[in-house]
């Protein structure tokens, strides 16, 4: 089989590829052009960042099976495309982390001791050391947005600076807080007012974009420093601009812009332009995230590992494919949708982070290889709030690395049904579960929903709304809707005891704005409404 590697990645990847059989073609440099005509040649194609696997090119690719990427995202690969061909995604997104932390780290010394102007002045033969007194970060507050797999390592290193280290990130559990000896904000402002030191390690999303603004800078200490080498936007950059004007922030140091320059053009060809870059207590990367040696090295072994193992049959961490053997995927699929639809929900309605999750499958299901079900509750799980690629390969470690408990049992017995599947989440608080079965093997049903029974087909668009229950609510939810020109496709209300509390899901036609939700929450008795998309 042939492999086309398109852009430079490690020797001792291509050398991997050579030792395992495969007939390797290095064409750094192709042609858009050229690379189309050669491509139905191919059975895999390893690219980096520039190369394009798109529609174009994957309908001229008759015999690609495979299209990797070195490198943590797959932007310029057209993942549904892919899978419409039955063509497997690979990428590398453990292989940069080290490097991404350690940068934000130096980042933060640099900051804190100027060292860029420093630099600059001493080529100058300017020597007024006095000029450039700076701080340490001994025994200072370091504040981590974002716990993750790169927060926690720059965690580690700061710890190791002997700063005092505290972490917003209501998706980690408190195990992995005391993990890494991290204290836990429950708020992102209880951080801003406590930290010398704020550095980024979270997605960009509609909820984290634009996450520190003109209001949150005011919350922050004078002389507060701020390092972004997450993903542009996440820091207003006119907001940060004005404080470090007018010295309420001390310094910043940026890796990432919004939006991003051209990184591949010279000097005299660059038309961006950017305000921060004006200012001398700014320093700024041109995303050198990944930008090391060990870092090229690991996504370019690892890249070719997956590639290779994916051509010989194996079953790797596959952005788009599922690790099952099923003869028949049909008879399955209606209980992996019912799965993923039933991890969906919970942060679509809650907020409270999860310590563990509970998958209990009765009836039918208990005679069954339920595996790949769990992963699917996991996936539906993670995908409102992960910004990466969730898939069935990667589900469960991405649970682990959250520090999430992930339990399966199966219990025979089933009086209503046939077969049921329950899911339950555990926070430090409570306990939320909520199960699902299916009818004549495809009509899938909510049929519990935090203690409510119902018996509900989940819809594209669904508005789950938790009221006191007492008369007129239905109706005013109703007009409301109707008045914001979104249609009713069904509705179901369940409650407990009379005149407590009671819960309904309303399908809709379309998805429903924030507005109209704080509309529905001010209805009087309305306590929640949330909007779950299946």
């Amino acid at each position: 089989m042939k492999v086309i590697v398109t852009e430079r990645i490690a020797d001792e990847g291509i050398e991997y590829l050579v030792q395992k059989g495969f007939e390797v073609d290095t064409k750094y440099g192709l042609s858009r052009e050229e690379l189309l005509d050669v491509i139905p040649e191919y059975d895999a194609i390893i690219v980096r960042s520039v190369t394009k696997v798109d529609e174009e090119l994957i309908s001229k690719a008759s015999n690609l099976k495979v299209a990797g990427r070195a490198g943590n995202g797959i932007d310029n690969i057209d993942v549904n495309a892919c899978t419409g061909r039955g063509i497997i995604v690979v990428n590398t997104p453990e292989s940069n982390i080290m490097a991404a932390g350690e940068l934000a780290v130096a980042l933060a010394y640099a900051i804190f001791r100027n060292l860029p102007r420093v630099h600059i002045a001493a080529k100058n033969r300017d020597f007024r050391r006095n000029l450039f007194i700076g701080n340490e970060l001994d025994r200072k507050t370091a504040g981590v947005i974002g716990l993750g797999r790169i927060g926690s390592i720059v965690a580690t290193k700061l710890k190791g600076s002997n700063m005092r280290v505290i972490a917003y990130d209501p998706y980690i559990t408190d195990d992995k807080f005391k993990k890494f000896g991290v204290e836990k904000c429950e708020t992102l402002e209880e951080l801003l007012t406590q930290s010398d030191l704020i550095t980024f390690h979270t997605p960009k999303t509609k909820e984290t974009y634009g996450m520190i603004g003109e209001e949150q800078l005011k919350l922050c200490k004078r002389g507060v420093r701020i390092v972004n080498a997450a993903r542009g936007g996440l820091v207003n950059e006119k907001a940060l601009y004005d404080s470090l004007k007018e010295g309420h922030v001390a310094a910043a140091g940026i890796d990432v812009l919004d939006p991003e320059p051209s990184y591949d053009k010279a000097p005299e060809n660059q038309s961006y332009t950017n305000p921060l870059l004006e200012l001398e207590n700014v320093i700024v990367t041109p995303h050198l995230g990944a930008s090391t040696e060990e870092a090229n090295y690991n996504v370019g072994t690892e890249i070719t590992r997956l590639v290779a193992g994916a051509l010989k049959g194996e079953m790797v961490a596959a952005v788009n494919m599922p690790p099952m053997n099923v003869k028949d995927l049909s008879d399955l699929k209606p209980y992996l949708d019912l799965a993923e639809m039933l991890g969906k929900i919970y942060y679509q309605a809650e907020k409270e982070t999860v310590q563990k999750i509970e998958i209990i499958y009765s009836g039918d299901l208990a005679e069954m290889e339920t595996r790949v079900l769990s992963l699917s509750v996991l996936k539906g799980f993670l995908e409102p709030i992960s910004k990466d690629k969730v898939n069935y390969v990667n589900a469960e470690l991405m649970i682990k690395n959250m520090g999430i408990l992930f339990v399966e049992s199966k219990s025979s017995e089933l009086d209503k049904y046939t077969n049921l599947i329950t899911v339950k989440f555990h926070t430090k608080k409570k306990q939320q579960s909520i199960s699902g079965t299916v009818f004549a093997r495809e009509e899938i049903r909510i049929v519990d929903f935090f203690g409510y029974k119902l018996d509900f087909e989940p819809t594209p668009y669904v508005i789950a709304i938790q009221n006191i229950d007492k008369p007129g609510i239905i109706g005013r939810i109703g007009t409301m809707l109707g008045e914001a020109d979104i249609n009713i496709a069904a509705m179901q209300w369940s409650r407990n005891r009379k005149g407590e509390k009671a819960v309904s899901f309303v399908s809709v036609d379309v998805e429903v704005s924030n507005e109209v939700l704080e509309s529905l929450k001010g209805i009087d008795g309305v306590l929640k409404a949330s909007m779950l998309k299946f």
